[in-house]
């Protein structure tokens, strides 16, 4: 978290000055060109960065599918049998459970739909929904025994269905035709499922069905609040935003465990390149915890299977575009696509690769 923190202050301070000393020069853009902006809107992965007017309505559609793949262990890269051989099983000792992790994920691809709408009831306050439909799938290598690096088989599991809904507000605390600033708090239901099953191929050669580790289920079975802030700034031909977005689980799951707390900073900048178009890069932070507690039904020989193998620190950089077409400007269509360049994580854990999102947004 303190290198996390650094490189934000630093990444921060570096976008900072040069768009707020630039951005005084575009003070008066909105009334020389009154039409509306492709990048009014933040890219399309920035979830709660903008407020409406008072009667607006707003619905969007988005798409996100995200690659994981290899595995790391802090930021050293780990290969299959060496998790297999040198990783100890937290669950060594009971029934079944060999010494060492005998399973090994391999990779993962997670993809999400998610509905939102938002209202504005004045020009200070808009309210928000947002409704997640998850699939996940995750392929794993099973080693036989409980040593050497003999491999027994490959097997996948996968889980799908409705995510944990949020429903939220923000609060417009400076709107000016150059900048922006408001606050965002939401609450996240345990509309998710927290008890998906699957059958899995054991050390032993046995396919038993078991309830799946943290990562594959779909619903973090806790209640949560989402507090934020955002800052967008204005030029003729340009802006810049900053925005951090917190996760904190405010319950526990009916299990007796608690995901752990997720913290997001990010800024983008965007420029129009055309008054339809504008295109956008974007850094992302952002530091997860371990989950607290233990869900007695999950305990496999497994790294996803462990609580404490859960949290890390990434940073990501993502490049998007905005298309606002100037004949129909009630209609957004956006699209973002990233890398992970950095990642430190408690692991061993699948290490996040690429993510893309597309979206779709309608004004009226």
């Amino acid at each position: 978290m303190p290198r996390l923190i650094s490189t934000l202050h630093a990444t921060v301070l570096g976008l900072a000055l040069p768009c707020l000393a630039i951005g005084h020069e575009g003070a008066t853009h909105d009334t020389a060109d009154a039409s509306p902006r492709p990048d009014a809107h933040a890219p399309i992965g920035v979830m709660a960065e903008h407020t409406h007017a008072a009667g607006e309505f707003m619905l969007s559609y988005r798409f996100a599918v995200m690659n994981m793949a290899g595995n790391r262990d802090g930021t050293d890269a780990l290969s299959a049998d060496e998790i297999a051989t040198q990783t100890p099983n937290r669950f060594a000792g009971q029934p079944g459970q060999p010494p060492t992790l005998r399973v090994v994920p391999e990779n993962m691809v997670m993809q999400m739909h998610m509905l939102g709408a938002m209202w504005a009831p004045s020009d200070r306050l808009t309210l928000m929904a947002m409704l997640p439909y998850l699939r996940k799938h995750m392929d794993h290598l099973t080693y036989a025994g409980g040593s050497g690096t003999t491999q027994l088989g490959r097997f996948t599991t996968v889980s799908e269905g409705l995510g944990d809904v949020s429903l939220g507000a923000l609060a417009s605390i400076v709107k000016t035709p150059v900048e922006r600033l408001h606050t965002s708090f939401a609450i996240v239901a345990p509309t998710g499922d927290d008890e998906e099953t699957a059958q899995v191929l054991a050390p032993n050669g046995m396919r038993p069905t078991l309830r799946l580790p943290y990562p594959m289920q779909n619903g973090s079975g806790a209640w949560a609040v989402r507090p934020g802030a955002t800052y967008v700034r204005d030029a003729p031909t340009w802006s810049w935003g900053l925005q951090y977005q917190g996760t904190l689980y405010v319950s526990d799951a009916d299990a007796g465990y608690q995901r752990g707390d997720v913290h997001q900073m990010t800024s983008w900048l965007a420029a129009r390149l055309a008054p339809s178009l504008s295109m956008s890069v974007r850094l992302q932070l952002e530091t997860e915890a371990d989950i607290a507690g233990m869900d007695p039904a999950i305990r496999a020989p497994v790294q996803t299977a462990d609580p404490a193998r859960q949290g890390g620190e990434r940073a990501e950089t993502l490049f998007g575009a905005n298309w606002q077409p100037r004949a129909a400007p009630a209609h957004r269509l956006a699209l973002e696509a990233g890398y992970t360049v950095w990642q430190d994580l408690n692991g061993p854990q699948l290490e996040r690769r690429q993510r893309l999102i597309m979206g779709y947004q309608y004004s009226w």
